[in-house]
């Protein structure tokens, strides 16, 4: 019984040193200056592959922050709020049959330039004209499978965050690796 207070004790002197945090960007609500939130969604041929791991891990490697994370089969009004600038096109129909062919999972990254970041790690949409070590140019063939979405600016990143997640689903929490990340 002693030993085990002593180990309780010595545990937690220990682990107070690390209880403060000691990066530069807190987790209030605001962020600093070039530190942004991207969406990042794993359509649904991604998740049926089995790729959300090594996707998740993609990001994480490189140094962006989790703050939100699911899974969500998609209705046919989401998507087409998701993707109105395309409705009107004819392969729309097709997109959406794919979208709603299983369920997606769908991520909030934040970092410094995270929309830029996660649209650079992705690839181009067109499988074939991204370049090896992307996403895409590692995982896919076809414009038409090509495993993921990300947000195309700051703006959009928003806006879709507010449509695929609730209020309460993003988390804000901070990230003691940030002071190895950061300068």
């Amino acid at each position: 019984m002693l030993f085990n207070l002593l180990l309780f004790v010595a545990f937690f002197a220990f682990s107070s040193s690390f209880a403060t945090p000691t990066t530069s960007f807190a987790r209030g609500g605001a962020l600093n200056a070039g530190r942004e939130r991207t969406y990042i969604m794993i359509k649904p041929d991604g998740v049926q592959r089995g790729l959300v791991g090594s996707i998740i891990e993609r990001f994480e490697s490189k140094g962006l922050h989790l703050s939100g994370l699911k899974m969500k089969q998609a209705s046919k009004e989401l998507l087409e709020t998701h993707y109105s600038d395309l409705v009107s096109k004819p392969f729309f129909p097709k997109l959406r049959d794919y979208m709603l062919s299983g369920p997606v999972c769908c991520m909030v990254w934040e970092g410094t330039n995270a929309v830029k970041t996660g649209r650079n790690m992705l690839g181009a949409t067109n499988p074939v004209e991204s370049a090896p070590g992307t996403i895409r140019g590692d995982f896919c063939l076809e414009v038409g499978r090509n495993i993921c979405h990300g947000s195309d600016s700051v703006e959009n990143a928003e806006k879709e965050i507010g449509l695929w997640f609730e209020d309460g689903e993003v988390m804000e929490w901070e990230s003691h690796s940030d002071d190895w990340i950061y300068e």
